[in-house]
């Protein structure tokens, strides 16, 4: 079936779409996961305080979120291809500045200039769903992006652990360099211009703020967004305190933290399968409120654990994959739903989305910076709430206004 939505955009199958998707949002797992085993290794070799450490994950985060305020109306006014072009080309040589870094500080910088550059393909890849597809096929369009992307999830924390382990913590920098530029190469030979109609006036000051104020104005955006924001903060709570858990507390291997953190994306990768199939028969709002039972369940366990003083691997593992099998039912339709209302300024949405997850995100990294005392409590119960919280959005907001059209 014909992908494209209206005459003048590019055909493009499902398939291609959706891997042109995994390709670009998988830029933001890569970053993370394949850095994370390293984190521990570079705070010894650098000499860093905690504080500064996590800062090399908040800062990276804080910068992906204005970046994407800036990217979305410039990919809006100019169009994709360029934003894509430009923005994997500062990632691939920001993430070589990083792996030459001679002291945390420097690190800090560089990192926020790959999450800066970052945020450019990851806003335009939720716009380009938009640009192509009604809500709901853009929602099984996405859900089978976030399949592929389960693979560089479940593959990056692995690999990352086994080249940190073998070559160093810059060699996990590097990698994430070629990971750009391959990127870069495949998006400049393959990808064609998806925005069918640019919007001159997208970056002028007056419009940028009436989209803005139109997009948070609408009930559907916000309860969509909101699911995005308090599912993904569950997840980065993991991405910036497990490996301090895991390898710190726990004992585990750079490499064995590596698997573990695979492991629980393989179970992201799953549901999102099912979600595809979910969607058609319970809608996009039906499937992620069953969703969130999963969530649920991974938000009563860990904290249970957690106030139990169970000290386990397992203890954590377990509800860590209850947790990310989860969030494969909320991603794919919190990422659709927050665009489909903007068909002309999805930019505009996707960037407003982006940024106040990525707010919340620094936050957690700054709390989980002063909060991680050596035991597992701080880390369960950061991810307790977020559960919970997901849990209230999916059933109460989403449930009233998350249907699309």
């Amino acid at each position: 079936m014909p992908a494209a939505v209206s005459a003048g955009r590019p055909a493009m199958s499902h398939g291609g779409a959706a891997f042109v998707l995994a390709l670009l949002m998988g830029l933001q797992p890569a970053t993370t996961d394949i850095y994370l085993p390293a984190l521990p290794l570079l705070t010894q070799a650098l000499n860093a305080p905690m504080v500064l450490a996590q800062m090399t994950m908040s800062v990276l985060i804080l910068a992906f979120g204005f970046g994407q305020m800036l990217w979305g109306p410039v990919a809006d006014r100019y169009g994709r291809r360029p934003v894509l072009v430009g923005t994997l080309l500062a990632y691939a040589l920001a993430s070589v500045g990083g792996a030459m870094a001679g002291s945390i500080e420097q690190l800090v910088v560089w990192r926020g200039l790959q999450g800066f550059a970052m945020a450019g393909s990851v806003v335009c890849s939720r716009a380009m769903v938009r640009d192509l597809y009604q809500p709901v096929e853009g929602a099984q369009v996405m859900a089978l992006a976030l399949s592929g992307l389960g693979v560089v999830a479940i593959l990056g924390p692995a690999f990352g652990g086994l080249v940190t382990a073998h070559a160093g913590w810059r060699m996990a920098l590097v990698v994430v360099a070629v990971y750009g530029a391959v990127a870069l190469a495949i998006v400049a030979w393959r990808v064609p211009e998806t925005l069918a109609v640019k919007n001159p006036h997208a970056t002028a000051i007056g419009p940028m703020l009436a989209n803005w104020r139109d997009v948070l104005s609408h009930p559907g955006f916000r309860a969509w967004m909101l699911l995005i924001v308090t599912s993904y903060g569950g997840i980065f709570t993991y991405l910036a305190g497990s490996s301090f858990v895991y390898i710190g507390v726990l004992g585990l291997s750079p490499g064995a933290y590596g698997l573990a953190m695979g492991s629980a994306s393989a179970f992201y990768m799953a549901a999102t399968f099912v979600c595809r199939r979910w969607i058609p028969r319970y809608g996009m709002d039906g499937t992620v409120m069953r969703g969130a039972v999963f969530t649920l369940v991974a938000a009563v366990s860990v904290v249970g654990l957690a106030l139990a003083g169970v000290k386990s691997i397992w203890a954590v593992l377990i509800p860590q994959w209850i947790y990310c099998f989860g969030h494969g039912f909320h991603m794919p339709c919190a990422q659709a739903g927050s665009v489909g209302p903007f068909p002309h300024k999805a930019g505009a949405a996707s960037a407003m989305s982006g940024f106040i997850m990525a707010l919340v995100a620094f936050a957690i990294g700054k709390w989980l910076g002063v909060s991680l005392d050596g035991t597992v409590q701080p880390f369960a119960y950061a991810l307790g709430f977020w559960a919970f919280m997901t849990c209230l959005v999916a059933w109460t907001l989403v449930r009233r206004h998350g249907q699309p059209g």
